[in-house]
């Protein structure tokens, strides 16, 4: 079952073939994870939306606080007998009318969830190829910073990594800098230093970037920095990893023929696992 507006229908109702989202790419969203009816990252998962709404000109009704989202998103996972971990997304879209120039602002939303098998986040043992995206550009400004039903980037990008028996890609910005993963942010251990690009490169302002950099900052043997990647970095990392909300993190085993350790990687993952304890 599928919340529209506080409304659950069966997930095969179209309630998208007629509205900005489906037309437009009119509509932002937050994918997170539930564990024992708790929503992880709650506040930020929050506050990016409420972000992300007012910077495209959205209207934010009264009524949509903390405490609403939240109880519309565990609501939307009971009813789907949904409860030990659970993946939700919640759309935001804005109203019917208009051509690229809205006919309002107001919003209706649409949530889904989905049973997931782990609770706590673990690392892959797999292998876990990535090469670099170089059909298209992020551009660097705040639009690329946000999560936007507009990812044909990471769609096109998805399906050479399959053609290419790849499993992911790398993104490059218009600068030509490595920016994020095709499904995550992008951090690189070289040298004692933990790197991930800064929000002005066009990357993600991913809700598990920062979780792992809020971590990392507590190690006192590694410095932490927001700095540009180039690809020529990616060559001489100690080890590299991606991360996002639902997996925590994705070890990168190897790029081209260079091949990674997961050292940092595994305890930062060991460090996140407690904040879900807790």
């Amino acid at each position: 079952m599928i919340n529209n507006n506080g409304h659950f229908n069966p997930a095969n109702v179209d309630v998208l073939s007629s509205n900005r989202a489906f037309l437009f790419g009119d509509a932002v969203f937050e994918t997170m994870k539930i564990v024992d009816g708790k929503i992880l990252f709650l506040e930020d998962h929050y506050f990016r939306l409420m972000a992300s709404m007012r910077i495209i000109r959205m209207e934010i009704p009264m009524h949509f606080t903390m405490e609403f989202f939240e109880s519309e998103i565990l609501k939307t996972a009971e009813i789907n007998n949904f409860a030990d971990s659970v993946r939700a997304r919640i759309t935001v879209y804005r109203n019917s009318g208009g051509l690229y120039t809205p006919a309002t602002n107001s919003i209706s939303y649409l949530i889904e969830a989905t049973a997931i098998e782990n609770k706590l986040f673990q690392l892959s043992t797999h292998l876990y190829e990535v090469d670099l995206f170089k059909d298209y550009f992020i551009p660097k400004h705040l639009l690329s910073t946000l999560k936007t039903t507009n990812k044909l980037i990471n769609i096109v990008g998805s399906v050479y990594a399959k053609e290419n028996d790849l499993q992911n890609c790398l993104l490059l910005n218009d600068s030509k800098n490595v920016v994020e993963a095709l499904n995550g942010n992008l951090f690189m251990f070289l040298d004692g230093k933990l790197i991930t690009p800064p929000l002005s490169e066009g990357c993600l302002n991913g809700i598990m970037r920062r979780q792992i950099l809020k971590i990392a900052k507590k190690i006192d043997t590694i410095e932490v920095l927001e700095a540009p990647i180039s690809p020529f970095d990616l060559q001489k990392a100690d080890e590299l990893f991606i991360t996002n909300s639902i997996v925590g993190i994705i070890r990168i085993s190897k790029y081209r023929k260079k091949e990674y350790k997961q050292e940092l990687s595994d305890i930062l993952i060991k460090n996140l696992n407690l904040l879900i304890a807790i």
